[in-house]
């Protein structure tokens, strides 16, 4: 009898699988033994693929980063482009959270990442914005988006209306931030974001000029 053949691999299974083993499990939970293990195939085989572990990781973070839309940084209206980056952008890391931290390295030598900065500091230079303080906004708006999607705010405080009764009288509702989650996470990074950019929109009037007059999205 033939012995029978592996499945046949390619970059994208590799990714696909290494994705769904951190978004269950978490970082540390990734190696290469475990992920040929869920493909069905020998580990050597990973290798004719990605030269080690890194490189997969980096590989699913990339894949993370490309579902990004920097799309509206083409137009001359950083506010608009900003905020639409910035939701797009969270919406990529809450849906796989356990990738931040690797992603919160910086790009490296990923493409889609490298990608996503030109735009954003390419857009941000042809909006009228310095170069140094372009970087600085694109900094600013990635610490502040990858800090959110690490954890939920709400679900922080567990569901025991008695231990807050008891010790901390104005927390007497936190038990019920739970149930309001999405309202709750999606709130604070809406006003944190508007706060940001009616920050940056004085910083801009300050040391670029008066903003063009487009109406501030959000």
């Amino acid at each position: 009898m033939p012995r029978p053949r592996e499945p046949r691999l390619s970059r994208q299974r590799i990714v696909d699988a290494a994705t769904a083993v951190i978004d269950a499990e978490g970082l540390s939970a990734l190696s290469t033994r475990r992920l040929a293990t869920e493909l069905g195939v020998q580990g050597p085989s990973l290798y004719n693929h990605f030269a080690t572990k890194d490189e997969i990781l980096d590989a699913v973070a990339d894949a993370v980063t490309a579902t990004v839309d920097t799309s509206a940084f083409a137009g001359r209206d950083w506010w608009a482009a900003l905020h639409a980056w910035a939701w797009s952008y969270r919406r990529a890391l809450t849906a796989h959270p356990n990738i931040v931290p690797w992603l919160a390295q910086g790009p490296r030598r990923r493409p889609a990442a490298l990608a996503m900065a030109d735009a954003v500091y390419g857009g941000l230079v042809r909006a009228g914005w310095p170069p140094a303080r372009a970087t600085h906004i694109g900094a600013a708006l990635r610490y502040f988006v990858a800090g959110s999607a690490l954890g939920s705010f709400a679900r922080g405080f567990v569901e025991d209306p008695e231990l807050y009764a008891a010790h901390y009288p104005h927390l007497r509702q936190a038990h019920r931030l739970a149930e309001h989650q999405q309202s709750v996470d999606e709130g604070a990074f809406a006003l944190g974001l508007d706060a940001l950019l009616h920050g940056l929109a004085a910083e801009y009037e300050r040391s670029v000029g008066p903003l063009a007059p487009v109406a501030p999205t959000g």
